[in-house]
């Protein structure tokens, strides 16, 4: 391998396609970011684009980048780097992303799901470097997580561990997207509280959220977030809620795995302490005394950048290992 191999990033979510180039030390060279298109055709026709863009800018040749990393939403496997599904990118079946992009672009590509690719940036580039036993939560539109034992991201038998935004918190509770009902995600989510805010606008509740959203239907998270800090009390009660939700699921993260750290991303993370002092609260009473004392927990460096980041240190890892043992 040349001395500074880079490697070509992608994250795809939901809303956003990140793309970026990134040398051996984890640093981006370039980047494009794009809003995610609708349907399989679109999306690989946009990372194409991407890709050509990031490239230049780095002003490298093809030739030059080694492999590509492909962080993306919803369960899916490493090995045959197969999208199963995605509650996030509608209509998405069993799509062999990894070797059409491998095929388009004519490099190696590694696919892993992007809260897995955002533990990993972490781990190596982020607020969890140096821990052994850590888990990642990011809490934005959904609830995602990626799962770090021993050093090594655990990934399970079929390549789906860490869809820890998918455990049963209240086994009767409200309808989730993925159509199990009470999941974390269901609870504890940005749109959660989307959700929530809204039932209560509608069952005659007075808040300013109806004033900055305007209109109920426009209700996001953002909207009660910004009500809450006018000090609207709904608004205060309903984040306070979704923190207790939240402690609840970190509760269950912390007795079963016992981890050093828990790193928590995504955009309801920038809430603060209004959500997570709750949820820390919760998790506090819930958890067994030993392990919750033991836990450290951080919000994410990264920020944005932690899942691109995890999806080239992710190419670059299974790269070397099939460059040292080709056969394997």
């Amino acid at each position: 391998m040349n001395q500074q191999p880079f490697i070509l990033g992608f994250d795809l979510g939901g809303t956003k396609l990140l793309t970026a180039i990134v040398d051996a030390a984890g640093y981006i060279v370039s980047r494009h970011q794009v809003p995610t298109p609708q349907g399989v055709d679109a999306v690989v026709k946009a990372m194409a684009e991407s890709a050509n863009q990031v490239i230049a800018e780095a002003r490298l040749t093809d030739a030059e980048v080694d492999a590509i990393g492909i962080g993306v939403a919803g369960p899916s496997s490493p090995e045959s780097g197969i999208v199963f599904t995605s509650p996030h990118l509608p209509g998405w079946q069993d799509v062999p992303l990894r070797d059409i992009i491998a095929r388009d672009l004519g490099r190696p590509a590694f696919l892993i799901n992007d809260a897995r690719a955002a533990a990993l940036g972490e781990l190596y580039y982020g607020a969890a470097k140096g821990m052994r036993h850590f888990i990642y939560v990011t809490i934005s539109t959904g609830i995602g997580g990626g799962i770090v034992i021993d050093g090594k991201l655990y990934l399970g038998a079929t390549g789906t561990a860490g869809e820890i935004g998918h455990m049963t918190i209240q086994a009767d509770g409200p309808l989730c997207n993925c159509g199990n009902h009470g999941c974390w995600e269901s609870l504890a989510s940005g749109s959660a509280l989307a959700r929530a805010a809204a039932q209560r606008i509608k069952d005659g509740d007075k808040s300013a959220i109806i004033d900055i959203a305007g209109d109920v239907t426009k209700i996001t998270a953002e909207t009660v977030q910004r009500a809450a800090e006018q000090d609207d009390a709904l608004a205060q009660e309903l984040i306070a809620r979704t923190g207790y939700y939240f402690g609840t699921g970190l509760a269950n993260l912390i007795n079963i795995f016992n981890p050093q750290m828990i790193v928590i991303g995504g955009g309801l993370a920038n809430m603060g302490d209004m959500l997570l002092q709750p949820a820390f609260k919760a998790a506090g009473e819930r958890a067994f005394k030993a392990p919750y004392q033991a836990v450290r927990f951080a919000r994410a460096a990264l920020g944005g950048d932690s899942g691109v980041l995890g999806a080239a240190a992710f190419a670059r890892a299974a790269l070397e290992k099939l460059e040292n043992h080709p056969h394997s």
